[in-house]
């Protein structure tokens, strides 16, 4: 039976039920996927999760922008995110959220900066992550047309210029940032105390993961939950960002 759902997703009917859930994640987002090892925070959460009612999940790695197109194009059962675009019209049934994606500007807490509106950003050097500024234009532009905004896709880098003083602001996932800095110190890096700003309310429903199969899906949420109630999912987090 199983082999039989498995050629009409080949065939390129509705999938149905089978035990491997190939999904569609960004080639590397530390500490949420680490593609070399198939391993970090959003990978093992949704591994688990899935596995409670017997799934096994299967990812594959694509350029970011491309995870949701990967989706579309019938490469993948599933995709982390749909970065902002509807792939209903595409089959896809959403799930609840596994991680939730906070940025924040940091700042070096003996500098003692408030942010709290754009304005606040005049006159300070800000580094961030590649992309931020599309996605934050009411925040960012003003900096970059003033030349004192740059973005690096080395997040461990960001925390290294904080610390020395190189630039005045952080833009950052607070998991992302704790996770390079507790790299940091454990390499002998002289960490900072750091002030978080936090700029823009979360909406869960952004991290939302999508799924062909509305069954695997429901799977999914009910794996999820349980993964909540008996400290699985804190576990996972802390396994990463524990000092």
């Amino acid at each position: 039976m199983k082999r039989l759902a498995w050629l009409i997703c080949l065939l390129g009917s509705v999938c149905v039920l089978t035990d491997d859930v190939r999904m569609a994640f960004g080639e590397k987002i530390p500490p949420f996927c680490f593609p070399k090892t198939n391993s970090g925070i959003e990978l093992e959460v949704i591994g688990a999760a899935l596995a409670y009612k017997g799934h096994v999940l299967k990812p594959f790695y694509y350029p970011f922008a491309r995870v949701p197109v990967a989706f579309k194009n019938g490469q993948v059962d599933a995709a982390m995110t749909d970065l902002g675009e509807d792939l209903q019209p595409w089959g896809a049934h959403y799930g609840d959220p596994a991680v939730i994606y906070q940025n924040v500007f940091f700042t070096l807490a003996s500098r003692k900066l408030s942010i709290n509106k754009p304005a606040d950003l005049n006159g300070l050097t800000i580094v961030s992550f590649a992309g931020a500024v599309n996605r934050y234009p009411q925040w960012l532009r003003a900096a970059q047309k003033a030349g004192r905004y740059i973005e690096q896709n080395d997040q461990s880098i960001q925390v290294k210029t904080l610390m020395k003083g190189r630039y005045d602001v952080v833009l950052s996932d607070v998991s992302i940032f704790r996770y390079f800095s507790l790299q940091l110190k454990a390499e002998g890096f002289e960490l900072q105390p750091v002030s978080q700003h936090p700029f823009t309310a979360v909406n869960p429903q952004d991290y939302r993961p999508v799924f062909r199969s509305q069954q695997v899906r429901d799977d999914f949420n009910l794996g999820l939950a349980e993964l909540k109630k008996s400290g699985r999912y804190q576990a996972i987090y802390d396994k990463y960002l524990r000092d």
